[in-house]
């Protein structure tokens, strides 16, 4: 079951955001999330995004995301993407809502701005916020505005990405 729900979250998404003419499916394969973690560097993070599509009024990506506990591992806050995880392989502690420590916003020509989450701001760990252990088949949607990390990673995690873009700043892809 749980293999079954970013698809459909990402046909609700599509209903709710269709206009009048439909637009084609768009398949991402297991295959396709697969090829992106093998490229993953050991010890560090990988943010692909896979494809990026208008459905209507939003657009909506799919992304692939390899973290090891190795890298340097800091939060992050998105202005208008909503993202939805879905733990694939391996666990740790995610920590959502609080404050934001060191704010850094990221420039406009930063590729994590131009191409995968729009306007952004990176800091360091989260004072407060909500805590949560996740594993394989658990999701989490983040909202615009709430900042998150991974506190502790356990070896290292592999997860997908459904951004959903209602000002179409993604590039299609």
């Amino acid at each position: 079951m749980h293999k079954l729900m970013p698809g459909l979250l990402l046909v609700l998404f599509a209903l709710f955001a269709a206009e009048t003419k439909p637009t084609p499916a768009t398949y991402v394969t297991n295959s396709d999330i697969q090829a992106i973690f093998k490229q993953a560097p050991e010890n560090g993070v990988s943010d692909k995004q896979i494809r990026a599509v208008s459905v209507g009024k939003v657009n909506v990506a799919i992304a692939a995301v390899y973290r090891s506990a190795k890298a340097n591992n800091t939060s992050i806050e998105h202005d208008r993407v909503t993202e939805v995880y879905t733990i694939i392989e391996g666990s740790g502690t995610m920590v959502t809502g609080g404050k934001m420590t060191n704010p850094d916003r990221l420039k406009p020509d930063d590729p994590t701005v131009k191409v995968l989450v729009g306007p952004s701001m990176r800091g360091g760990p989260l004072d407060g916020g909500e805590s949560r252990k996740v594993g394989p088949g658990d999701m989490i949607i983040v909202p615009p505005g709430v900042p998150h990390w991974f506190s502790s990673i356990d070896g290292a995690i592999r997860y997908s990405v459904v951004r959903v873009d209602p000002d179409k700043l993604l590039p299609p892809k």
